[in-house]
């Protein structure tokens, strides 16, 4: 299955709160009404400029196993391989905003607007994320109405750069999934264009094999830690 998947607008339009927590507000305190009133315009602008799509598509695990060696970059211990070996199902996924938020946001910041840029920038950041949870609940979707998936099992998703996975991993990422059929390419530092693009694998499989502490050497220079929060939502799939 290689499928490209449009994604509504309203369904990944962030929250206040979580704009602003993007700009290191937690939601517990109360910003005053001009930084309410940023992360309302960022909103806006999303709602008029973003153009979320992505894309999709099964891989066996010899396949990814090539795909995830990759350049031979990848930390000595990582997560991602046992999870993988002992999955049940993968598929590749890519998705995008578009260039016309990102070209929005360079514009404010050239323009010195750091603050609406700033927030802009978190606001889209979170669309993105939203944009990838998207798909991979629609991957969880699938295999369920295709009775490959139980409530004893969970999808949670890896992308290169993180969790000992080299993000030059992308090159053959980028080989097999050809997400240049919905916009994104790499450049030579394996980064993607549109700035706001996530790439990576969904894994399906039992729930107990997503179980794993960030005592890895990389967990150190993780800012976010945001796989703790993944991997706890697996007790709602």
């Amino acid at each position: 299955m290689r499928r490209i998947l449009e994604v509504p607008v309203e369904e990944v339009i962030p929250s206040i709160s979580a704009v602003l927590e993007g700009q290191g507000i937690p939601r517990s305190v109360r910003p005053n009404g001009q930084i309410t009133q940023l992360a309302e315009d960022a909103i806006s602008i999303c709602n008029e400029k973003l153009r979320p799509v992505g894309i999709l598509m099964d891989i066996g695990k010899d396949e990814f196993k090539t795909l995830f060696d990759g350049e031979g970059q990848n930390e000595d211990e990582s997560p991602v391989d046992p999870i993988y070996r002992a999955s049940d199902n993968l598929a590749l996924f890519a998705i995008t905003l578009g260039e016309t938020v990102c070209r929005d946001i360079s514009r404010l910041f050239k323009e010195n607007d750091f603050a609406l840029g700033s927030m802009l920038d978190s606001a889209a950041s979170e669309s993105a994320e939203m944009t990838a949870q998207v798909v991979e609940n629609i991957c969880r979707r699938h295999l369920r109405e295709s009775g490959a998936f139980d409530n004893h099992q969970g999808t949670l998703r890896f992308s290169p750069g993180f969790c000992g996975w080299h993000i030059s991993g992308q090159k053959k990422l980028f080989n097999s999934l050809r997400p240049g059929e919905i916009g994104i390419t790499l450049n030579e530092s394996y980064l993607m264009q549109p700035i706001k693009s996530i790439s990576g694998v969904v894994i399906s499989g039992s729930k107990h094999i997503f179980q794993f502490d960030d005592v890895f050497s990389f967990c150190r220079d993780c800012a976010t830690h945001a796989c703790r929060d993944r991997i706890e939502s697996l007790h709602d799939q």
